[in-house]
């Protein structure tokens, strides 16, 4: 049996539907992502930055007294 073309329109209505929500829940995560790409970034930039320091304390990255 044939659909009429107002069943037609109707069940592309739903898919454009489902689409969009699926759209947006996509955009959440992709931004959720986001957020914790550039937290991971920083924390890597701060360990970076530890390891070219050196460990605390170390006596190699001191200066000796007598300066």
């Amino acid at each position: 049996m044939a659909k009429t073309d107002a069943e037609r329109v109707t069940d592309l209505e739903i898919k454009v539907t489902y689409q969009d929500q699926t759209i947006e829940t996509l955009n959440q995560v992709v931004i959720e992502l986001r957020s914790d790409v550039e937290r991971l970034e920083r924390a890597l930039k701060l360990v970076e930055q530890q390891v070219i320091a050196g460990p605390p304390g170390d006596p190699a990255n001191e200066r000796p007294p007598h300066y």
